[in-house]
């Protein structure tokens, strides 16, 4: 049985495009049909928080003046609404990240992303639900609520980038642009069963990004802008959108992204690291890894399944204390003192998570230059792990969609791995392994468990081959089952 083809404003974002180039609908009517999909679907989900209507009518009008008018588009993304993750600025539109301080915070600039999107073309017509201050690993705040997985209304769809990614899941948006430091573009995107890129460091400029406090200038060292899409080809043109320096730097640099490594699949080198003690898969997750390198192997690849390029307990040690103490940068300065004066006071022997917190963000700077040091240690062992091999496939996280535990304090929150209880923030170990060495790595959806819930693995690459990355992870989008859909 052929299945009927899906409605255009839920099929990928560059079908909607070539459809809007051939003049098959109107920019303004593919507006009018994303805003009732928007309207009919999203009370369910709580994805989309703020919404810019009119704006965007008077953008999608004068798009379709402009296609009239010359027969070409502005952009690659010319007529095309898309949403976007409540974490960036947009000038003249709330941006509040969750966060009841920000409730009015109206900005007079765009980020620098968002800039580079409407350059290209697209309308940005609404913003999508974050926790607060992005801190968090599923998505809920005080002023927006709780965004649900849309495959299962009890599970999380993620953070911090779980509205964008249940958004796009739900056929609410064709493109997302979310962010990630740890694992807050990849996470929600394994549990909601879409693609997501976070890029290497430094190719997606982060000014505008919430956090920092709206006006910095600076952002942490480990923050990526990345996209999202339900295909890898769109992941592709929004990377070709977002990638490109900041505008001071604009004076003299580019960006000039090498091509894939090899054309054919048969020709990359995997690695696949499938599981690990430090942080345990389940039963699902190890079968899903088993089945794709299996048809690695099908089709002719090579796959290595014993060499790792670094050790993960030590990796994930590294990643934490330059994460907690580049989150000390924005803390109040009375807060930071009293942090200070508690770490002073810890026994030596307390090595709990809450003494590791304490000691990485109130650490001397000369510990973080070793701490810095150590990252640099790390890169160039992947970077020799990569001369062998051309990317590694890992899993995107130990387990399908938690339960949402948002109504849980924090202290007592936890995930169950095949009836064992692990820690809660055990749900990034394996996304951690890139943010601080910045490599490029997607998740892939791969899967789904007996109940239908999604399932994706990563996969990582070399440093600035963004398109290695994007090539394998079409490679396997055909060679994986069509993946779930919640657009129904």
């Amino acid at each position: 049985m052929t299945s009927r083809p899906l409605p255009l404003p839920l099929r990928p974002a560059h079908e909607q495009l070539a459809a809007l180039r051939r003049k098959e609908i109107s920019s303004r009517e593919l507006l009018e049909l994303q805003l009732r999909r928007i309207a009919e679907v999203d009370p369910r989900i709580n994805a989309v928080v703020t919404l810019d209507a009119e704006r965007a009518r008077d953008a999608a009008d004068a798009a379709d003046r402009h296609l009239a008018r010359t027969g070409e588009p502005a952009g690659p993304l010319h007529g095309l609404a898309i949403t976007v993750k409540d974490s960036l600025e947009t000038a003249g539109l709330r941006t509040a990240c969750g966060a009841p301080a920000l409730a009015g915070h109206v900005p007079a600039r765009d980020a620098d992303a968002t800039a580079r999107l409407r350059r290209a073309g697209a309308i940005v017509v609404g913003k999508t639900n974050t926790p607060t201050y992005c801190q968090d690993i599923q998505t809920c705040n005080p002023l927006f609520g709780t965004t649900v997985n849309p495959f299962a209304p009890g599970r999380t769809s993620g953070g911090s980038s779980g509205g964008a990614a249940a958004a796009l899941a739900a056929g609410l948006t064709a493109l997302e642009v979310g962010s990630d430091l740890a694992g807050s573009l990849r996470l929600p995107a394994h549990y909601c069963g879409v693609y997501a890129l976070r890029p290497s460091r430094g190719l997606v400029s982060a000014r505008g990004h919430i956090p920092r406090p709206p006006g910095w200038l600076t952002s942490s060292d480990m923050l990526t802008v990345g996209p999202l899409a339900r295909t890898a080809a769109d992941l592709e043109l929004l990377l070709g959108v977002l990638a490109g320096p900041t505008p001071a730097d604009a004076v003299a640099w580019r960006v000039e992204l090498p091509g894939p490594r090899h054309a054919r699949l048969e020709d990359v080198r995997f690695g696949v690291w499938a599981d690990d003690p430090h942080c345990p898969v389940d039963a699902d997750t190890r079968a899903l890894l088993a089945s794709v390198t299996e048809l690695l192997r099908g089709a002719g690849a090579s796959v290595d399944e014993a060499e790792r390029p670094v050790d993960l307990r030590e990796s994930e040690r590294a990643f934490r204390n330059l994460m907690y103490a580049s989150s000390a940068a924005s803390a109040e300065d009375e807060d930071f003192r009293a942090e200070a004066e508690q770490a002073a006071l810890l026994p030596p022997d307390d090595h709990s998570p809450g003494a590791e917190f304490l000691r990485s963000r109130t650490q001397r700077h000369r510990d973080w230059l070793l701490a810095d040091e150590e990252r640099e240690r790390q890169r160039e062992r992947w970077a020799d792990y990569f001369t062998r091999h051309d990317v590694l496939i890992t899993p995107a996280a130990p387990t399908a969609a938690v339960p949402d535990q948002s109504a849980v304090p924090l202290p007592d929150r936890f995930i169950t791995v095949d009836g064992e209880r692990h820690g809660y923030w055990k749900q990034t170990t394996w996304a951690n392994l890139t943010g601080h060495v910045a490599l490029p790595s997607a998740v892939v959806p791969a899967g789904r468990t007996a109940d239908g819930l999604p399932l994706g693995v990563q996969v990582v690459g070399p440093y600035l081959a963004d398109r290695t990355v994007l090539a394998v992870a079409e490679h396997l989008s055909r060679l994986l089952p069509d993946p779930p859909s919640a657009c129904s």
